[in-house]
């Protein structure tokens, strides 16, 4: 640490540091709209550390790093945390992780200490308080001493006990974890929300903030969010266990699930052989991570080593180094979504980030482009986000080529050659010509997918031949293409088989619930979960049809905007015609009643269906068990109660038998349908799968 005074220039830095720091605090935890990478705001951080330890005199009491994260955003009360809910520092190597332990050590007067491994979840941190056992509070972090208040939609989470499972818990306790949108559900929401001419969430973190700071509760509710639990916070009486590794076992006896893995350390070769095994572990996981969390094991130690400033002294961040990787941006490209958005995209030199081999990335919208100033032979910086979406991050302005020009979408349809036209309100350039055939193209496909009708095999490549031939000309054609047979068999790569499945699929579709058939009529801004709010209100599509815009707007959770532009695309001509033509062929499904609020008898419990059922198809058996209040999940772990097996099952089956997960045959799976009060009571019927 230096005695030297700051020079003007370093004050300023200083300053222009802390502005850029806050800015990007706001942009984060109040608006959930980052607009750098973890590792450039880790990067700008640390540079404003290093200055204040050495200029002291720069470390002004508003600094960033003085507290954590930013204030609550209006429209939520105020929380105030017993014990400030802490940040922590990073490291990135050996050597920085030596360091930190070192000063643990030389801090606390200690020869050295136990330590313990744990996933860092790549979410949102929040506190839970509970008097008696019972769930009373709920509060983000916030700025660390302050949180919103955001009770209601953590009650819909439910990972998350409203009361205790087991006694032993103090009379006042907060118990503290990590909000997490699972991986799986995070790719379908962005495919939906880019299809919809949405923008994109940057990664799972950012998509559950968004969830969970809703005001209404009821749309946190329709999202899959999940919790994990690892930490007690403060305690008002009783006994604490001793060791983190017992916190973790007594939140799980308190009937919280907890990161599926940990690790005991006694050395820092042991820290460094277990985030060797995290390295390879999170490609399995369905959710994201970005390290893991070093923690002292002994809670006399971390009481003795307390916290300095932001964060304590006693645990950091072990992360992964930021998975970005340079290359060139050949080309920017728009294709057409099937609401008319036209949405541009960058071809990029093939480059291997994340484990992948890239060579295209989203580009989001206009306004995007020329905020970062992307333009076409830039060399760029590439992520994943999310580990699902690759993105451009930015341009390396001092490797742009000469003569390089400001971006700009098209005003003429790249389909169709009609002019297009910028829709300000969603800064999406538009084309609006309803017979623009990239726009069935994409809606047919949209139509044919798994989550809509989910008509197998019908996929890009078919769709497009279809069109081509001129064997369907809007979504209706699709069930006429029994009758036509001996056309399908023309086509390339159809031969009997095929045609025989194609029909079959076709066939299936018929039965698709409403909610599903809504999705899958590429209506503007109905995504699946408005689907199910208007099939759970009107129930059929005659009702549907036949409903204002006000009857639409009354529905809980769908606004004027959306209601509008169902009504009006009930009243369009063509669309009518499709309809009738759909119900003409047998498509006119009628919702079936609701399950009511309350306790619902497959609550709590987590699913997995693998395999080929002869009575549902894998969607109708998902669904079957969400309307009872149960679970699905994309893969086993020892979190799942049942495994659903069907014919060739595969790797799930076998995950199954490995974890020591129960699983039941589709006989089984009905008899529990008939009785769930065997799910309930944690029993399968007779046999085993």
């Amino acid at each position: 640490m230096s005695d030297s005074q700051a020079s003007a220039e370093t004050r300023a830095k200083a300053e222009r540091l802390r502005q850029e720091i806050s800015r990007h605090n706001h942009l984060y935890f109040v608006l959930a709209k980052p607009e750098v990478t973890d590792s450039e705001y880790d990067r700008m951080f640390r540079e404003l550390v290093d200055l204040e330890l050495s200029y002291p005199e720069l470390a002004v009491p508003d600094s960033p790093t003085r507290r954590v994260g930013a204030p609550p955003a209006s429209g939520f009360a105020e929380v105030v945390h017993p014990l400030p809910l802490l940040s922590l520092s990073n490291v990135f190597d050996r050597e920085e992780l030596e360091a930190w332990y070192r000063r643990a050590c030389d801090y606390g007067d200690l020869k050295g200490f136990d330590l313990i491994c744990e996933l860092k979840i790549d979410g949102l941190a929040v506190s839970l308080t509970y008097e008696d056992g019972v769930f009373v509070r709920g509060g983000t972090r916030g700025d660390g001493e302050r949180g919103e208040d955001v009770t209601a939609n953590l009650r819909t989470i439910r990972s998350i006990p409203l009361r205790l499972h087991s006694g032993g818990y103090p009379p006042i306790v907060e118990v503290r974890g990590e909000v997490y949108y699972p991986a799986g559900a995070f790719e379908q929401l962005n495919r939906e929300r880019e299809v919809e001419g949405e923008p994109l969430y940057v990664n799972p973190r950012n998509a559950a903030s968004g969830a969970l700071r809703q005001l209404d509760s009821r749309v946190t509710a329709r999202r899959p969010l999940d919790f994990f639990a690892y930490a007690i916070g403060h305690a008002d009486g009783g006994d604490l266990p001793t060791t983190q590794w017992d916190t973790l076992e007594q939140l799980k006896e308190w009937g919280f699930h907890t990161p599926p893995w940990a690790r005991r350390a006694k050395s820092l070769d042991e820290v460094l052989a277990a985030f060797d095994e995290v390295v390879e572990l999170r490609k399995s996981l369905d959710f994201g991570i970005d390290g893991i969390v070093v923690k002292a094991d002994e809670r006399r130690v971390a009481l003795r080593l307390g916290h300095v400033a932001r964060e304590p002294r006693w645990a950091t961040a072990f992360k992964f180094a930021a998975e970005q990787v340079t290359t060139v941006l050949k080309e920017i490209r728009v294709n057409v979504g099937r609401t008319g958005s036209l949405n541009p995209y960058a071809v990029l030199e093939p480059v291997f980030v994340g484990g992948v081999m890239v060579s295209q990335a989203t580009l989001h919208n206009e306004d995007d482009i020329r905020r970062k100033d992307i333009r076409q032979g830039d060399t760029v910086i590439v992520q994943r986000a999310g580990e699902v979406i690759p993105q451009v991050v930015g341009p390396v302005l001092e490797k742009r080529p000469p003569g390089t020009v400001e971006y700009r979408v098209p005003r003429e349809c790249p389909s169709c050659g009609q002019p297009a036209v910028r829709d300000e309100a969603e800064a999406v350039v538009r084309c609006v010509n309803a017979k623009c055939p990239a726009q069935f193209h994409r809606l047919l496909e949209h139509f044919a997918a798994r989550g809509a009708m989910d008509i197998e095999g019908l996929g890009v490549k078919l769709s497009a031949e279809l069109i081509a031939a001129g064997l369907v000309h809007d979504i209706a054609d699709v069930f006429a293409l029994e009758a036509r047979r001996e056309d399908l068999l023309q086509l390339d790569r159809m031969g009997e088989k095929s045609v025989d499945n194609l029909i079959q699929a076709i066939r299936g579709a018929q039965q698709r619930p409403l909610a599903r058939l809504l999705y899958a009529l590429g209506i503007p801004h109905v995504g699946a979960e408005t689907a199910e709010l208007l099939a759970g209100k009107f129930g059929s599509l005659a009702s549907l049809q036949s409903a204002t815009i006000e009857q639409i707007d009354e529905v809980e959770g769908i606004g004027p905007e959306i209601a509008r532009n169902v009504a009006h695309w009930f009243e369009a001509r063509e669309n009518q015609d499709v309809i009738g033509r759909l119900v003409a062929a047998g498509v006119n499904p009628v919702e079936a009643p609701r399950v009511g609020p309350g306790p619902r008898p497959f609550d709590g419990k987590r699913f997995v269906v693998t395999g080929s059922l002869e009575r549902f198809t894998r969607s109708e058996a998902q669904s079957r068990i969400k309307s009872l209040g149960g679970l699905v999940s994309g893969s086993v772990s020892k979190k799942t109660d049942f495994v659903v097996v069907g014919a060739e099952p595969g790797s799930k089956l076998d995950d199954a038998n490995r974890l020591g997960v129960r699983t039941i045959t589709e006989e089984q799976f009905v008899e529990m349908l008939n009785k769930p009060e065997l799910a309930r009571a944690g029993d399968a019927p007779a046999g085993r799968a």
